[in-house]
């Protein structure tokens, strides 16, 4: 009853909802889910987030340094640009670090079956994260977009392993040249 009251009272001092609403932004749909996803952020140990601008929640870059696996001790860093239409589309998730990793192109392109044609509403930016640090644990050489890395984790584990420590330390594999990312 009161809301109705001070709603009549606002009209007739000549305050309608247009004249109030255009003095606040309002928020979109976007900006509303990414602050909540952000808000239930669970990071694991080996995983931080940064806002480069902190009133642009919609692109941030996420750094992961695996402490097991054929990654442990390197440093890989992500950027993420969500869209106006998240949650209904995935954010756009880019490495920005190159590696040598069967799942993730050297161009920064990522092959995360969330990140395209398994992407639901209501996954979240922590799903994200975790599907990526999972990548670093258990590369998977069965949907790669590097070919190559895909196929002597395959046909050569040692080796993959030892082409993994080289470009982390910085340097060639191939015609190819990593730079350094061990923490």
């Amino acid at each position: 009853m009161i809301k109705l009251f001070s709603l009549k009272q606002q009209k007739k001092d000549g305050v309608d909802g247009a004249e109030r609403s255009s003095s606040q932004k309002k928020a979109s749909a976007a900006q509303l889910r990414i602050q909540k996803d952000i808000n239930e952020l669970n990071l694991p140990k080996t995983c931080q987030v940064d806002f480069p601008d902190p009133d642009d929640l919609l692109t941030f870059k996420l750094v992961i340094a695996p402490d097991e696996g054929f990654y442990r001790g390197g440093r890989f860093i992500f950027s993420f640009k969500v869209g106006q239409g998240y949650p209904h589309d995935p954010p756009k998730v880019k490495c920005e670090t190159m590696v040598y990793h069967p799942n993730i192109d050297l161009e920064g392109n990522v092959c995360l079956n969330i990140l395209r044609e398994d992407w639901k509403p209501v996954l979240t930016i922590n799903s994200i994260v975790y599907g990526l640090q999972y990548l670093f644990l258990e590369p998977n050489p069965e949907d790669p977009l590097n070919k190559e890395a895909a196929e002597v984790l395959q046909n050569n584990r040692r080796l993959f392993e030892q082409n993994v420590s080289k470009s982390m330390r910085g340097g060639y594999i191939g015609s190819m040249y990593f730079d350094r990312c061990l923490k």
